[in-house]
C-alpha cells in the first residue's frame, strides 16, 4: 500500500527525516508515535503531497483514495449531513449525473454504480459516524455555521471518515473528541477496512485500534509488530541491547587503544598497533541510547487543610441569568481526592469545574472553600493566551517575583523545559512545551486541588506517563477532565458523571462507562449505582493510594540521596586519578582516600535503603492489586 524510500526532508538546514524507509503493508492500522518535534505530522503532509522531500521517495498503490481531514474547520450554511454526505465525491456526482443524463444505457449505468456503493444506505451511515462523534438527530439536520471551530472540525472527521479512502491519515483526531467520542472512534478504526496511519499520543487508542506502530526518531523511521505497550517493551529490550553493545564497545577501544600508546614505537610490536588502529579507524562507534531529560513533572507539594476543602450544597450554575446548566449540585471534595468529570462535551464539565474553582458563581444553592485554598486551574485557552514574545522565566517571574532567575530555572526544570528552552521565546516553542508552561505557571503556588480540563491534548506519550507520575506523587486533590482512559485509570479513585444537568457518582470503572458510551445506554439503563461493592472498591483504591504515597516519598528521597552520593564517589576517584595530586602534599591524598573509603560505604548504604524502599513499595503495590 505504501513505501516510503529513503526519505529525506530538512528545515532550515536540519534533517527531520533522513534516509527514513518503511513498508505499510494494505489493510495494515499503524499508530505513528514519537516525542513533540519529530516530524510525525511532516510525514503525513510528505504523504499527501502538502510538503515535497529533499531526496527518497513516496509511493502508493494505484488508484488508492487518499484521505486526511483538513486543518481548516468547515462553515457555512449546509447541514451537517449533508456536508458530510458530500464527502464520498464519486456518490455526489453520479447522483448530480442522473438528473441531466438521457442516454438510456448511462442512465442504467448510473444507478448500477449507485447500487453497487450502497449509496441508498449513504444518509443513514453519515448519520450513524456523525450521532458516533456526539451529534444527535436534530443537531444534524442544523447549519455548520451554528456550531465552534471544535465541533466543525468533529464533522471535518466524520466526513473523512464516511468517504473511507483507502488510506486514511489521522493526525491527533482526539484533540477535539471528548471521551465518549474517543472511545467511539477506536471502536471504528478497529473496524475500519482499509489502511490507517494514525499520530496519536493517546496509549489506549494505539493499543487497541493498530496493528502496527511506526517509530519516528532522530530522523528515522522503524515499524514494530503490535501495539503501543508491545513497541514500548521491544523498543526498552533494543536500547538495553544497544547500550550493552556500546560499554563493550567501549571497553574494546580503549583495550586497543591503550596497545597502540604502549607499542606503536617498538619495532617488534608495531605491526600489531598498526593493525589495531587500522581497526580503531573502522569501528563505527555505537550511539548512547537517547534518554530524553525532559520527560520528568514535579508539582510542589501544598501544606495540608482541614478536609472538606470544597463543598458543593444545591447548586445551580450556568452563564445565563436563569438558565442553569446544572442545578442541584452536591458534591464534596476532600484534600487527597482524586476524582474524574465524565460526560459528552457540552454537558457542563468545564462548567463544574469552573464553579469549584471560583470562576462562576452559583446562581442558587452555596460553594463553601476553606479560607487558604489555593487552586491551579489547567484550561486550553491558557496556552493560548501565554505572551508569544516572553520566556518562561519572565512567565514564572511575573507569579514569583522574589525569586532569583536560578531558581525560576530550576522550577521551569522539573517540568521539563530545561536548558535553552527557559530562554525561549513562546512562539519559537512547541505545543507541548507550552502545555508544560502552563503546568508550571499554575502549580507555582503549590495549589491544594488541581483542576485539570483536558491537560493532555498537546503532550506526547512520554510526558503524559510523566503526568501520571506526577500526579500520583502529589499529595494534594485532583479535579480531572480528559478524553485519555489512560491517565484517567491511573491517576483517579472517584468517578463524577456529569449528565443531563446532574452532578452524580459513577459507582462503576471506565470500561463499564466505555460499554455503556458505545451501546448509548444512559446510566440507569446500565445499571448505575446498584452495587455497593463498586463503591467499596473505589473507596479501597484511595486508601491504597494514600496507604503508597509514603513510600514512593520514600524511594524518590533514597534514590536522590544515592546519586548525590554518586555523584560525590565519581568526583573523588577522578581526583584520586589525577598524576598532579601525588606532585603536591601527601596529606591531600591521605584526606581524599579517607573521603574515598567513607563515600564508598555511605553509597552501598544508600544502595541497601533504595533497594530496601523499591522492593517494599513493590511489595505493597502488589498487594493492593
Amino acid at each position: 500500500m505504501l513505501h516510503i524510500n529513503d526519505l529525506t526532508y530538512r528545515i532550515g538546514g536540519r534533517d527531520i527525516l533522513s534516509n527514513a524507509s518503511a513498508h505499510i503493508p494494505a489493510g495494515h492500522k499503524v499508530g505513528v508515535v514519537g516525542r513533540n518535534g519529530a516530524g510525525k505530522s511532516t510525514l503525513l503532509k510528505l504523504i499527501t503531497g502538502d510538503l515535497h522531500g529533499d531526496g527518497g521517495s513516496i509511493r502508493r498503490a494505484r488508484r488508492a483514495r487518499l484521505g486526511m481531514v483538513s486543518q481548516e474547520a468547515p462553515g457555512g450554511p449546509q447541514t451537517l449531513l449533508d456536508n458530510v454526505l458530500e464527502a464520498d465525491t464519486e456518490r455526489t456526482a453520479l447522483l448530480a449525473e442522473a438528473e441531466t443524463a438521457s442516454d438510456p444505457d448511462r442512465i442504467g449505468e448510473i444507478h448500477q454504480r449507485l447500487l453497487d456503493i450502497e449509496a441508498h444506505s449513504a444518509p443513514s451511515r453519515a448519520a450513524s459516524i456523525l450521532a458516533g462523534l456526539g451529534f444527535s438527530e436534530a443537531e444534524q439536520a442544523r447549519p455548520l455555521s451554528e456550531f465552534s471551530g471544535g465541533w466543525r472540525m468533529r464533522v471535518a472527521l466524520a466526513a473523512i471518515l464516511f468517504a473511507a479512502p483507502d488510506l486514511l491519515l489521522l493526525d491527533e483526531p482526539t484533540n477535539y473528541l471528548d471521551l465518549e467520542g474517543t472511545l467511539w472512534l477506536e471502536d471504528y478504526l478497529r473496524r475500519y477496512p482499509h489502511t490507517v496511519l494514525l499520530v496519536s499520543h493517546d496509549r489506549d487508542l494505539l493499543n487497541n485500534a493498530v496493528t502496527a506502530i511506526l517509530h519516528v526518531d532522530q530522523g528515522d523511521l522503524t515499524l514494530y509488530r503490535g501495539g503501543y505497550d508491545t513497541f514500548e517493551a521491544t523498543r526498552r529490550e533494543r536500547q538495553e541491547q544497544q547500550e550493552r553493545l556500546r560499554v563493550r564497545q567501549e571497553a574494546s577501544r580503549k583495550h586497543m587503544q591503550a596497545f597502540v600508546d604502549r607499542f606503536r614505537y617498538q619495532a617488534n610490536k608495531a605491526r600489531q598497533a598498526q593493525s589495531r588502529l587500522k581497526a580503531l579507524a573502522r569501528m563505527q562507534p555505537i550511539a548512547e541510547a537517547a534518554v530524553d531529560p525532559s520527560v520528568n513533572f514535579r508539582f510542589p507539594e501544598p501544606d495540608e487543610l482541614r478536609s472538606p476543602i470544597v463543598n458543593v450544597d444545591r447548586a445551580a450554575v450556568g452563564y445565563e441569568a436563569g438558565v442553569p446548566i446544572l442545578k442541584g449540585v452536591e458534591l464534596r471534595i476532600d484534600g487527597k481526592d482524586r476524582i474524574a468529570l465524565l460526560g459528552r462535551n457540552g454537558n457542563g464539565k468545564s462548567t463544574l469545574a469552573k464553579l469549584i474553582e471560583g470562576r462562576l458563581h452559583a446562581m442558587s444553592g452555596e460553594v463553601r472553600r476553606s479560607g487558604k485554598l489555593r487552586t491551579g486551574f489547567f484550561a486550553q485557552h491558557l496556552i493560548e493566551d501565554l505572551e508569544p514574545e516572553d520566556t518562561p522565566v519572565a512567565h514564572l517571574q511575573r507569579i514569583l517575583p522574589d525569586l532569583k532567575e536560578a531558581a525560576l530555572r530550576a522550577r521551569l526544570g522539573t517540568f521539563g523545559l530545561i536548558q535553552d528552552k527557559a530562554e525561549t521565546q513562546v512562539r519559537h516553542l512547541s505545543g507541548g512545551e507550552r502545555a508544560r508552561l502552563v503546568l508550571a505557571l499554575i502549580t507555582a503556588k503549590a495549589p491544594h486541588l488541581l483542576i485539570l480540563d483536558e491537560p493532555t491534548n498537546h503532550l506526547d506519550v512520554d510526558a503524559r506517563q510523566a503526568l501520571v507520575q506526577a500526579l500520583n506523587d502529589f499529595s494534594g486533590a485532583v479535579l480531572l477532565i480528559s478524553h485519555d482512559r489512560h491517565l484517567l485509570e491511573l491517576t483517579t479513585d472517584r468517578l463524577v458523571l456529569v449528565a443531563d444537568g446532574q452532578v452524580t457518582p459513577w459507582d462503576g470503572d471506565i470500561d463499564e462507562y466505555r460499554r455503556m458510551s458505545l451501546r448509548n445506554e444512559t446510566p440507569k439503563d446500565a445499571g448505575q449505582g446498584s452495587e455497593k461493592d463498586r463503591r467499596a472498591a473505589r473507596k479501597a483504591n484511595a486508601q491504597n493510594r494514600q496507604r503508597l504515597a509514603p513510600l514512593r516519598k520514600q524511594v524518590k528521597a533514597t534514590e536522590q540521596k544515592l546519586s548525590r552520593l554518586q555523584t560525590e564517589q565519581a568526583r573523588i576517584a577522578q581526583a584520586l586519578a589525577d598524576p598532579k595530586l601525588y606532585q603536591d602534599s601527601s596529606d591531600k591524598v591521605t584526606a581524599l582516600n579517607q573521603q574515598r573509603v567513607q563515600t564508598d560505604k555511605a553509597v552501598a548504604e544508600a544502595e541497601a535503603a533504595w533497594l530496601a524502599a523499591e522492593e517494599e513499595l513493590e511489595t505493597a503495590s502488589g498487594e493492593a492489586a
